[in-house]
C-alpha cells in the first residue's frame, strides 16, 4: 500500500490557516471600513460574539491587526491594521470583484468603491514590473530547489 502523499507547499494553504475563515476576512473587511471596534464588527457581519472574538485573536496574534485600548472603565479595545493587514487589501478588493461580478444578481453590488481619480474602482491584477494584467496563461510556474 502506498503511504499517503504529503500536502504541496503552498503559500496559499499557510495563508488559508490565518485568514482563510469566513469572519476572520469580515473582521478585515470591516477594519478596512473604519468599523474597529467589537460591536460595530458583530452588527456588520452577524457573525456570533465568540466566534469573532476567537477570530480577532488569531489576527491579533498573526500580526494582522493590533488591538489598541481605547477606553478604561471598562477596558475596551479598537482593531487597527498592522502592515501585514494593509498588505490584505488586494485580496478584500480581489474577493470584492468576484463577488460583484458573479453573485450581486440584478440589484448590483451593495458597496461600489471609488478611486481618487474619480472613476468606480475596479480592481485587477498585474505585474508589478510591467504593469500587464495578469492572464492565468501567462503565468510560468516554478518551484525553487532546496539546497
Amino acid at each position: 500500500m502506498a503511504a499517503p502523499a504529503e500536502p504541496r507547499v503552498c503559500s496559499v494553504a499557510r495563508t488559508l490557516d490565518v485568514v482563510g475563515e469566513k469572519w476572520a476576512l469580515l473582521a478585515v473587511r470591516e477594519v478596512f471600513l473604519g468599523n474597529r471596534r467589537f460591536d460595530e464588527m458583530i452588527r456588520s457581519t452577524g457573525a456570533p460574539r465568540d466566534t469573532l472574538t476567537a477570530r480577532l485573536r488569531t489576527l491579533v496574534d498573526a500580526g494582522i491587526l493590533q488591538r489598541r485600548q481605547y477606553s478604561d472603565h471598562p477596558p475596551r479595545f479598537e482593531y487597527h491594521l498592522t502592515a501585514a493587514g494593509q498588505d490584505l487589501y488586494p485580496v478584500i478588493l480581489t474577493l470584492l470583484r468576484w463577488g460583484d461580478e458573479h453573485l450581486a444578481g440584478s440589484d448590483g453590488p451593495p458597496l461600489i468603491l471609488d478611486h481618487h481619480c474619480g472613476h468606480r474602482l475596479i480592481p485587477q491584477v498585474s505585474c508589478q514590473a510591467c504593469g500587464e494584467v495578469v492572464d492565468p496563461a501567462d503565468t510560468a510556474r516554478r518551484f525553487p530547489t532546496s539546497s
